[in-house]
């Protein structure tokens, strides 16, 4: 499987609607599937992109508005991809 990489915004928009919660989502999804070498997850600063956030990068992909339920669908997704 191809490394997923991850980067969640940290910028404080971001953060306060919902990035936090996001963050600790991905890693217990990361640790409940056993993807620990197979993700790697980073912060980034703002990405002035604020109205659309929290903001998260997959592999390259910007998805907006992301919340638990999404992101699980997400991940999901990504991983299937690279199998």
């Amino acid at each position: 499987m191809a490394k997923i990489n991850i980067t969640v915004c940290m910028g404080s928009s971001c953060f306060a609607r919902g990035n936090q919660q996001n963050l600790t989502f991905i890693e217990a999804f990361v640790k409940a599937h056993n993807l620990d070498c197979d993700i790697d997850i980073a912060g980034t600063r703002c990405e002035n992109k604020c109205a659309k956030g929290p903001n998260v990068i997959i592999n390259g992909t910007e998805y907006n508005g992301v919340n638990e339920e999404t992101l699980e669908e997400i991940l999901m997704k990504e991983i299937n991809n690279e199998r």
